[in-house]
């Protein structure tokens, strides 16, 4: 069955480490340790189901115990799965470092996540969906670029609108901002969703109307979301930039606040709901995820939706 969305990209398992005071080198705190699925794509592909849009995940995992888990969480979410296996490598996982502000470091593993090839793509499905969801954690190295470039291209090519987060303003820089913009620049792109620092170096802005209005011209075409945080986030359309306040909320931990946002926003925007609208909706969400510890909280939300 065709689904609205369909994400392609890393599930990942989050050891999340968050201090109550600041830790020293070479020093011992107390704090919090605790094991949370995630994912940027993965994350996305959750919120947008929870948000009510029928989402589909593309991913590759490791044939161990964090596999299995993975499939399982998946399928509790009620996110359609096509789980590609590896034998040669583990489960991704990340090391999420919480400071006592609240915002988040991240070390990345290259699990099979990682290592998803063009041939193991599910080629009907992502054919057939509303919205091929992508982000640039495909695109760092290669594989899995290959494999995200080719979903881009069956994707282009069968009619299917693109949306796509540049996931990393550090990881840009060390990619290199030509060999990323030329990577990415051609994939068709109808919806870009980066937050303020990735705008920044994709860019060399530092004014949000400034770096929205560059993006449309590095990806033309493309509606840009830019996220703001704690500023709210602003929509670039036709030209036209409008500023979304933020919603109230202390933060806790930033980890998985961006694709909170990505996922609640498509679930309305490839709905009917308008920019604004969506954008308006997912600055809720994300200010309800950035209260709470991991990038998919247990909780009653349904008062936002």
């Amino acid at each position: 069955m065709a689904l609205p969305l369909v994400v392609l990209g890393d599930f990942a398992w989050d050891v999340l480490i968050r201090t109550n005071t600041r830790l020293l080198p070479g020093g011992d705190t107390y704090g919090e340790v605790q094991l949370m699925p995630g994912g940027s794509a993965a994350n996305v592909a959750v919120w947008a189901q929870r948000c009510g849009l029928k989402t589909g995940f593309i991913g590759k995992i490791g044939l161990d115990r964090m596999g299995e888990l993975a499939r399982d969480d998946l399928n509790a979410e009620q996110v359609q799965s096509w789980l590609l296996h590896s034998d040669a490598q583990l489960t991704g996982s990340v090391a999420v470092f919480v400071d006592e502000t609240g915002e988040r470091s991240m070390v990345s593993g290259r699990g099979a996540d990682h290592f998803l090839l063009p041939s193991e793509l599910p080629r009907q499905v992502i054919s057939e969906a509303g919205c091929l969801h992508l982000t640039a954690w495909s695109f760092f190295t290669d594989p899995p670029r290959a494999a995200a470039r080719e979903a881009a291209r069956i994707a282009r090519q069968a009619g299917v609108p693109i949306s796509f987060d540049p996931a990393s303003f550090q990881m840009i820089h060390e990619a290199g901002l030509n060999a990323f913009l030329k990577g990415t620049a051609d994939l068709g792109i109808s919806v870009l969703l980066p937050n303020y620092e990735e705008g920044n170096v994709l860019t060399g802005e530092t004014e949000p109307e400034a770096i929205a209005a560059r993006l449309a011209e590095l990806y033309p075409g493309a509606l840009i979301m830019l996220k703001l945080d704690a500023n709210g986030a602003l929509v670039h359309q036709a030209g036209e930039s409008t500023r979304i306040p933020p919603a109230p909320g202390q933060l806790v931990d930033a980890t998985g606040a961006g694709d909170a946002f990505a996922g609640a926003f498509l679930s309305r925007y490839l709905t009917g709901s308008s920019a604004v609208e969506a954008a308006s909706f997912a600055t809720r969400i994300s200010a309800w995820v950035i209260q709470r510890l991991g990038a998919r909280p247990r909780g009653d939300f349904s008062r936002l939706l």
